[in-house]
């Protein structure tokens, strides 16, 4: 795939959590050693690879993504340690290591330039296609999705993974919609005919009525609950041992399936029974940080 090089320089993505990442790598019993090697499971434009790579002489990480802008930013950014990065194309899910690791990293965040670049689709307070597509060469968008889905379906998708309440009337009303007028222009006329689905008092509250719904299909279309189960049930198999599983999630779907696998994973050590939250004063500098929680767990 080609990459806009205006689009890369778009990329513009604040890393959370960083001193508490480092923090959980110095668990690693092989910190110590003349080399050691790591996975960051969810590259991004390089801010967590930046700081252990920084922090870490000795360090060598393996970069994970599958969003093609994503990579071109962390080439550009850890440029000063190309020597020790190696960057992947590919999804963490279907990753399959050349040998074992000390650590794997992995933030289950959107990040910014998905945000805040229209024409991904991911958000309506700029308006664009109906994509949601973290990686772009993928056929599936958001638009094929409520296309689709039966109207029971897709109200099952919002209930479940938006945790919406009035799932039912906000899918009867878009697959009405697509009945009547065709599909919608983009994500702001999504958002709308959402927010129609709402009493007008909470039309207009701090958190816009749609946002549940972008979420829960934002979280189909990329298969994040699949990928990340998977990656759970591998992710041991990579580590040497004491190895460190350290995974920050922003919603409580995810974060109950990582919190339950932690516990019940034989293989596995807990050493979060409560997630490790951010800073009061990071999440003042970076308010996408406050549903932040990280766990961590040690291979036995």
């Amino acid at each position: 795939m080609r990459i806009d090089s205006q689009h890369s320089l778009l990329f513009n993505h604040k890393s959370v959590m960083i001193k508490e990442i480092i923090n959980s790598i110095n668990i690693c019993p092989q910190k110590s050693f003349q080399t050691f090697e790591g996975i960051d499971a969810t590259l991004g434009g390089g801010g967590h690879s930046y700081e252990l790579l920084n922090n870490y002489s000795q360090l060598k990480i393996i970069g994970i993504d599958q969003d093609p802008f994503a990579r071109e930013a962390a080439i550009n950014n850890l440029d000063k340690f190309k020597n020790r990065i190696e960057i992947i194309s590919s999804n963490f899910s279907d990753y399959k290591p050349k040998k074992k690791v000390s650590f794997l990293i992995a933030d289950l965040g959107v990040n910014s330039n998905q945000i805040d670049n229209p024409k991904r689709g991911f958000s309506f307070q700029k308006d664009g296609p109906l994509d949601m597509r973290m990686n772009p060469e993928i056929n599936f968008t958001a638009k094929d999705l409520i296309k689709n889905l039966s109207e029971k379906e897709l109200a099952d998708l919002i209930y479940q993974y938006g945790d919406e309440r009035r799932s039912r009337k906000i899918a009867r009303k878009i697959k009405l919609d697509l009945k009547e007028k065709g599909e919608y222009s983009g994500t702001q006329e999504l958002a709308y005919a959402i927010a129609g689905c709402f009493p007008p008092k909470q039309r207009f509250r701090k958190t816009h009525p749609a946002t549940r719904t972008f979420q829960a299909l934002r979280i189909s279309v990329n298969k994040e609950i699949k990928v990340l189960e998977e990656l759970l049930n591998i992710s041991p198999e990579w580590l040497l041992p004491s190895g460190i599983i350290a995974i920050i999630s922003f919603h409580s779907i995810e974060d109950r399936i990582i919190k339950t696998h932690f516990k019940n994973d034989q293989r596995l050590l807990n050493l979060t029974k409560k997630p490790i939250l951010p800073s009061d004063n990071e999440i003042k500098e970076n308010k996408r940080a406050r549903s932040a929680k990280l766990r961590i767990a040690q291979l036995r």
